[in-house]
């Protein structure tokens, strides 16, 4: 009587928690850095004028997107919606669609990561990485702002790929 042979791919939940797990360790130590070591609002070059790290803070949501004094809890309450509609899509998703399981962790790991900076900081979310060219710069970002944009672009592709199969499947069918 032989043993099974293990288990080499990662089921749903151990994709979903691993890359969650991932993003949000990332984004927590990178903060965690930024707050400690860098002065807040004095950018300090990594790539020339191109890449800096400038530590700020964003009361609003990504690309500097704000709705007033309130931004910080209007986007917490957005972004714990947004949680349960991920939520409503990882579980209705099968375990073969790996690319929709990818793009609901990354979003929801990255989601995670800011929700927990509004809840720290009254001031809003941790925000370090800042790419342009002179005054021509991207809205100052963090690892969570990428793993939600990454994720997005990801769910996008997936719909897309599965509207695709239904299409050919109604043109065979």
């Amino acid at each position: 009587m032989g043993m099974a042979p293990p288990r080499t791919r990662l089921g749903k939940a151990g994709l979903f928690v691993l890359v969650v797990a991932i993003v949000v360790t990332l984004d927590m130590v990178t903060k965690a850095w930024i707050t400690q070591n860098i002065a807040l609002y004095r950018p300090v070059p990594v790539i020339g004028d191109f890449f800096r790290i400038t530590y700020t803070h964003n009361p609003g949501a990504a690309f500097g997107i704000n709705v007033g004094e309130h931004s910080r809890i209007f986007f917490l309450l957005l972004s714990l919606a947004a949680l349960v509609v991920l939520g409503l899509i990882y579980r209705s998703t099968p375990i073969t669609d790996r690319v929709r399981l990818l793009a609901v962790s990354l979003v929801s790991g990255g989601a995670i990561g800011n929700i927990i900076d509004r809840i720290r900081y009254e001031q809003g979310v941790v925000d370090f990485l800042d790419v342009g060219i002179g005054s021509t710069r991207w809205p100052v970002f963090n690892v969570a702002d990428m793993a939600v944009s990454t994720g997005a672009v990801l769910l996008l592709f997936s719909f897309y790929l599965e509207g695709r199969r239904e299409h050919s499947a109604e043109d065979t069918g």
